[in-house]
């Protein structure tokens, strides 16, 4: 342990030699964020009081965090925070960490809703696999028209977090929790359909991140051997038990290497699918929509 360290920026200097090597790229961020996690301030506190001192039990516990940090354990797990869509949701463990891609998801989901409540018609809309419940809670944050969204996750562990972002958000009666296998649980067809299931393949095992490898739920992560397991198996679902109304949409999120063959997948289950993907910010596929149904 770290021992006399008494002001902020011998903290941030000291908790970036700590972590070093291999998490060099991010130490410095990594750093700010623990420490104002700590203090319970902002970040810009850090650029302007350097010289504020810290006590010996906040040192402590400060120092705690850098060396689980270390480990490679991810900051949101350390903090219980990750900010989403302009919104601050609780993680731990038992959930997957929301992404940044993910955004472009609930952005495409929200211009459909809108589109269809301005034209007079309401939508029925799911989230499949809804883990922290970030993207049903941030549509109905963000259009409060939408009376009601569902969310479904086969984990309850992921639906009592999804729970206490809810209540975070004051949308426990908006967003109605379910538990159960893909669209099993929802108790009416819907009009738009949202995942973002698990897509990496256990053959890319070796090119996961340790942060994510050693600490995010793999449930949440692995689908087979090519990443298509769960997606292949809920557009079966969804065909068979006619669970998409006939002008339905269906909106998947997608690793960035799987356009052709879902693509392919999808035009096998419904011929005349009208499909189009959505790159994300850095230019990867990301984003499929489907209609499986022609109008």
């Amino acid at each position: 342990m770290v021992k006399n360290v008494a002001t902020l920026q011998d903290a941030l200097a000291k908790g970036k030699g700590m972590l070093g090597y291999p998490i060099v790229r991010s130490a410095q961020l990594d750093t700010q964020v623990l420490l104002c996690h700590v203090l319970g301030i902002e970040r810009a506190m850090l650029y302007a009081y350097p010289e504020r001192e810290i006590t010996p039990l906040q040192e402590q516990q400060y120092f705690t965090l850098i060396a689980r940090r270390k480990q490679y354990e991810p900051v949101p797990y350390l903090t219980g925070h990750k900010e989403f869509y302009g919104l601050d949701f609780f993680v731990d463990r038992r959930v997957l960490i929301p992404r940044p891609e993910t955004e472009l998801l609930v952005e495409t989901a929200l211009e459909l809703i809108k589109r269809s409540i301005t034209s007079g018609h309401v939508s029925v809309v799911a989230d499949i696999g809804t883990g922290s419940g970030a993207i049903p809670i941030a549509i109905a944050v963000e259009e409060p028209r939408l009376p009601y969204i569902y969310a479904s996750d086969i984990s309850s562990d992921a639906l009592e977090v999804a729970h206490l972002n809810c209540q975070r958000h004051h949308v426990t009666e908006r967003v109605k929790l379910l538990q159960g296998d893909l669209v099993s649980p929802l108790p009416e067809p819907v009009d738009l359909l949202l995942a973002n299931l698990p897509y990496v393949g256990t053959d890319e095992v070796d090119d996961i991140p340790p942060d994510v490898h050693l600490y995010e739920p793999h449930q949440a992560l692995f689908s087979g051997p090519d990443g298509l397991d769960l997606l292949r198996r809920l557009s079966e679902e969804v065909q068979r038990c006619s669970v998409l109304k006939p002008a339905g949409v269906l909106l998947l999120e997608i690793g960035y290497q799987q356009r052709e063959q879902l693509t392919h997948l999808l035009h096998k289950i419904w011929p005349n699918a009208i499909i189009a993907c959505q790159k994300d910010h850095a230019g990867f596929d990301r984003i499929l929509q489907v209609k499986p149904f022609k109008n």
